[in-house]
């Protein structure tokens, strides 16, 4: 029971932090306004036009936005604490295997080959060209991450293994570039717009629909908690207790994946939460027992996405920062701090 302050302290400032995201932005609206937009409609004393205007606001964008960016924030930080176990390495995340580069190539096949082919850019199709390019994200990342699985169920090494999905994402990168080069203007604008990550992309159904996945999803990749305390151990002695290393790895890189594949689908490719989180989440509970560090991980990447995301859209700036911007100031001082402590 020694850590219940810090999961206590952990959910007060998600809470806090999901409130001020549905209270700040670049349009002021009181607060008083927004519980009542929330919870009493019918208690608003404002011209229609006004509370229209506020209630799309709230309801259209901030809620939206601040779920996208709590269950996101958790995915990514789950998925950098499996990746990290998995190949023992402090500064594994979870774009190492190549799988976010994945979804990169999905999105860039379908982007910058629509206008090339089809003669009209996927940013001009609205809803569609969203939807386009979700599927496409989803497609390539969960293509990368099979041909990692079956790389992983022939390969020993966890070096290996590594090296191999660090040169599918340089093969990913080039084949991008390639496309970029005989690409238009507006298409490269878009792709790049992509690929800078964020939490406002999602909304209506496809908000839904992402939640759901991730609610299903999360709890299912604490059922390797067990698994990742043996790996560990190192593999000798998780052998010798019984656990299957390959299936072990197989799965626990699968679990990470699929939460990446559908992060980067829906929100784009953010950067650092992955890596950085773990980093915060062991330093706050002190323990390496993935019993704790699991749920603090995913409490505490809930907390830096949302974070991340009210600082990309304070009051004072015109529209939003880009995600990875943020994410990459906080994270990169965390990344740095291991790179110090290191004894090699």
């Amino acid at each position: 029971m020694k850590h219940s302050a810090s999961f206590i302290l952990l959910t007060l400032l998600i809470v806090v932090l999901f409130v001020l995201n549905l209270l700040l932005g670049t349009v002021s609206i009181p607060v008083r306004d927004v519980l009542c937009i929330l919870f009493s409609p019918s208690a608003l004393n404002l011209d229609t036009s006004t509370q229209a205007v506020w209630s799309n606001i709230i309801w259209s964008s901030r809620v939206p936005q601040a779920l996208t960016a709590l269950m996101a924030g958790a995915g990514l930080a789950v998925s950098g604490l499996q990746m990290q176990t998995v190949f023992r390495n402090p500064l594994a995340g979870p774009s190492v295997l190549g799988i976010s580069n994945g979804a990169s190539l999905g999105v860039a096949l379908v982007v910058l080959m629509s206008g090339s082919l089809g003669g009209m850019a996927l940013s001009r199709l609205g809803y569609l060209g969203d939807v386009a390019m979700s599927v496409a994200a989803i497609v390539g990342a969960l293509a990368v991450m099979g041909l990692i699985v079956w790389v992983a169920q022939r390969v020993q090494g966890n070096v290996t293994l590594l090296i191999i999905g660090v040169l599918i994402g340089y093969m990913a990168n080039a084949i991008i570039g390639v496309l970029k080069f005989f690409s238009n203007e507006e298409d490269i604008k878009a792709y790049v717009v992509w690929g800078l990550g964020s939490f406002a992309r999602v909304s209506g159904d496809q908000m839904v629909l992402f939640v759901v996945l991730m609610a299903i999803l999360l709890p299912l990749s604490m059922l390797l908690v067990k698994t990742m305390n043996l790996l560990l151990l190192g593999d000798a002695y998780a052998q010798n207790l019984g656990l299957n290393l390959q299936r072990a790895r197989t799965l626990v890189i699968l679990s990470s994946g699929v939460l990446v594949a559908i992060v980067t689908a829906y929100c784009g490719p953010i950067m650092f939460i992955g890596l950085a989180v773990p980093h915060l989440a062991r330093a706050m509970f002190r323990t390496s027992d993935h019993r704790i560090l699991m749920p603090a991980t995913l409490l505490a990447g809930g907390v830096l996405a949302l974070l991340c995301n009210l600082i990309a859209r304070m009051p004072g700036f015109e529209g939003a920062l880009p995600v990875n911007s943020v994410t990459a100031l906080v994270g990169a001082p965390v990344i740095a701090t291991v790179l110090f402590k290191r004894k090699d």
